[in-house]
């Protein structure tokens, strides 16, 4: 159930993973060098999506002409709170919220088929319980290289992150 990657093995940074988009398309992340990228497990039916949708949206639109990108991959692992198919979420996100960054298709963050990209960013920075990802709406923040820098709890607002991205931008 996991995105399909084709790097069979966890890479040395995010711009060595392929992910889908939510219609099936490879999307080569190192389309992405030299953007600051924020990286977030995304449930449309978790109580933080207003908050964390809308501050993400106001973030995207601020830098986004100063090169950062979010990256949003559902997920349905958390009390079932992402069931519909991508492009019913799609649908939602750009409606509801009008979510202009990319939204990838579903995947599994924990578990034997979490996505390999996700497996990767949990390497990387572990939480407060390890690895695991314990909700909806984790964020990770991937510098320019592809490094991650710091990892960010489901309840830490998007807009508390700001000062950190504004850091990697340099602006």
């Amino acid at each position: 159930m996991g995105a399909a990657e084709s790097s069979s093995k966890l890479g040395g940074s995010v711009h060595d993973f392929v992910v889908k988009d939510v219609r099936g398309n490879d999307v080569e992340l190192s389309r992405y060098k030299g953007k600051v990228l924020l990286i977030v497990n995304v449930a449309s039916r978790c109580g933080l999506a207003n908050s964390n949708y809308t501050e993400l949206g106001q973030l995207y639109e601020k830098y986004r002409e100063k090169g950062l990108e979010i990256l949003a991959f559902p997920c349905n692992q958390f009390a079932g709170q992402e069931p519909d198919s991508d492009e019913k979420i799609v649908e939602f996100a750009c409606n509801r919220f009008q979510a202009e960054f990319p939204i990838f298709r579903k995947v599994d963050v924990n578990g034997n088929n979490a996505a390999l990209l996700y497996k990767f960013l949990k390497s990387e920075r572990g939480g407060l319980f390890g690895e695991r990802i314990k909700w909806n709406f984790t964020k990770f923040l991937v510098d320019k290289e592809g490094h991650v820098m710091n990892r960010y709890a489901p309840t830490w607002s998007p807009l508390g992150i700001e000062n950190d991205i504004k850091k990697l931008l340099e602006v």
